[in-house]
């Protein structure tokens, strides 16, 4: 009985180191990823008011954990049963990162200046300020949504010719290392100006060189919080090119050889801006198209 026992312990043992190795391989296999996924949605997370930070993390946080419990069963069935529709799925979440990081850089280039004078015509009130908060916090979840499907289909690939369990222990790992680290460090982020002050009040009861540096410390946070936010906008956008880009690169030959010359970087990025371009130049005319219709419908 005491054999069978230290056995089976025996056997949950390896198991579990075996699943750590392989945890650690799959890791490094989606480093990359998980650093984009990083700079995306560290710039979905920013820009809200600061009693609002925490509440809107936390909400893209839950959309991000229901993400996963999402797609990890249907990662699962579609290894299993349907292997094929892995690269298409890719290819649309690819179209879709690369419309968003497109679309982004024209509102910056094209429509920016339109945006302001509409801004300061229209008085924004609280009702308003919600709609954008969700609408931004949907956004987030969307995005999070297909950056969690490339990470989980990456981690899956590291274990594809081990047994079932091995593949759930494994990529479940890292899909909740991907949730809890990214979203951690973001919070981290968000508040390192209320870091920044408490060493600026803290430094009012230290003397000499302490106090000084622990001073120009908190300043420093306070004042590099919102240059870090503006260059983690611009980090974000080209993080979606290059992902939404690298789906295409990495999965259709054509388009692989075709930027074969080009370090795999700068051809995942103009591959993400290729297939961005064309997406918006298919939606904005729709778009327009609808506006127009839902005026008309409107003033009739």
């Amino acid at each position: 009985m005491a054999s069978g026992i230290f056995a089976i312990l025996d056997d949950i043992t390896a198991l579990l180191d075996d699943a750590v190795l392989m945890s650690k391989i799959a890791a490094k296999k989606t480093a990359g990823l998980l650093g984009d996924d990083l700079a995306v949605n560290a710039e979905k997370a920013t820009g809200f008011h600061a009693s609002r930070e925490f509440p809107v993390l936390w909400a893209i946080t839950k959309g991000s954990f229901r993400n996963k419990l999402i797609i990890l069963p249907l990662a699962f069935l579609l290894s299993a049963f349907t292997p094929w529709l892995i690269v298409p799925i890719l290819l649309l979440g690819g179209t879709y990162l690369s419309y968003e990081g497109a679309e982004k850089i024209y509102e910056l280039v094209v429509s920016h200046e339109k945006h302001e004078a509409t801004a300061a015509q229209e008085p924004i009130n609280a009702e308003e300020l919600l709609k954008r908060e969700v609408s931004k916090i949907k956004s987030a979840i969307r995005t999070d949504f297909i950056l969690s499907i490339e990470i989980i289909i990456v981690g899956l690939g590291t274990v594809m010719e081990h047994s079932l369990l091995m593949q759930v222990l494994v990529v479940s790992f890292i899909a909740i290392l991907a949730t809890i680290g990214v979203y951690g460090l973001v919070a981290l982020l968000v508040r390192m100006d209320d870091v920044g002050f408490y060493l600026i009040e803290r430094s009012k009861s230290m003397v000499g060189f302490i106090s000084r540096c622990v001073n120009g410390t908190g300043m420093l946070l306070v004042a590099a919080l919102p240059w870090i936010i503006r260059v983690l906008g611009f980090v974000g956008t080209a993080a979606m090119l290059v992902v939404g880009g690298g789906m295409f690169v990495h999965n259709i030959d054509a388009v692989h050889h075709t930027l074969d010359f080009m370090p795999t970087i700068a051809a995942e990025l103009v591959s993400g801006l290729g297939v961005g371009a064309i997406s918006l130049l298919m939606v904005k005319p729709m778009e327009t198209l609808l506006k127009k219709r839902k005026r008309k419908l409107m003033h009739s």
